[in-house]
């Protein structure tokens, strides 16, 4: 018999579980950067598009007003919980098409897609070639390939700076800055047969809102967030110190913090 605490206590559920209560507030902070990729693809109506990590749906909202109703938008997670969020949030919309799967193995039949997307689901698979070169099969001749990765932990104020507020050096899990080196991106995705690829730096200053809803998402998610979703008898002691840091900032109605991602696009 499955131990139902034992799947609750998995980190990958405990993140599952922080982004599903929090992911309107979530959305707000990163649905700007994820329209930068989108706009890379150029999408236009009746075409088929795979969203990786597409998570609670957002970014499928976003695809499907790109492709219309005769158009195709497969969303594909490996996290259930936060593939029931999506599901109810397109459930009007019969362009979509949601996956619970691991994206680096997803069997679709070759040459299908017309392009894929993620914001933010690329960076931890187990062998990111492989995955890629599997999306490489997925993909048409002519198709391309858009996402969003970040930059070094370093050169993100968004994770880097609840992590000082809170009295902790460094983050206990470095995957999601795993793309953060662009040499080390382009090897990958030239191993994986994909072709011009271009990586663009960009900056931009982010929010779920005021000093309130920037400290209930970053004690939640993001590299702040593991740490407390993993030891959460520290959330006591963290939350005052994060809240007073925020309120610091300036403006406590629109606490801002600096993104730094990569905005990578490449070919078929």
């Amino acid at each position: 018999m499955t131990n139902a605490k034992a799947i609750d206590d998995d980190p990958g559920s405990l993140h599952a579980k922080a982004w599903a209560e929090e992911y309107e507030l979530i959305d707000r902070q990163l649905s700007s950067l994820g329209l930068m990729a989108m706009q890379e693809l150029q999408l236009v109506c009746g075409q088929t598009v795979l969203d990786v990590g597409c998570g609670t749906g957002q970014t499928l909202l976003q695809l499907a007003e790109r492709v219309g109703d005769k158009g195709l938008v497969i969303g594909v997670d490996i996290a259930g919980r936060l593939l029931e969020v999506a599901a109810r949030r397109t459930k009007e919309l019969g362009q979509v098409k949601l996956i619970e799967a691991d994206a680096q193995t997803l069997d679709l039949p070759p040459d299908s897609v017309d392009a894929l997307f993620s914001r933010f689901g690329v960076m931890s698979f187990d062998d990111p070639v492989a995955a890629f070169s599997n999306f490489r099969r997925l993909l048409k001749p002519d198709g391309r390939l858009a996402f969003i990765c970040w930059q070094a932990l370093q050169k993100n104020e968004l994770d880097r700076f609840p992590l000082v507020a809170a009295g902790f050096r460094s983050a206990s899990n470095e995957s999601p800055f795993s793309f953060a080196d662009p040499t080390h991106v382009q090897g990958i995705l030239a191993a994986a047969g994909l072709n011009d690829i271009v990586m663009t730096p960009h900056e931009e200053l982010v929010t779920s809102g005021d000093v309130e809803a920037m400290t209930r998402v970053l004690l939640k998610v993001g590299p702040l967030g593991k740490i407390i979703r993993e030891n959460p008898v520290t959330h006591s002691t963290v939350e005052p110190k994060l809240r007073k840091a925020l309120a610091s900032l300036g403006d406590p109605a629109k606490v801002q913090l600096t993104a730094s991602i990569w905005v990578v696009k490449a070919r078929a």
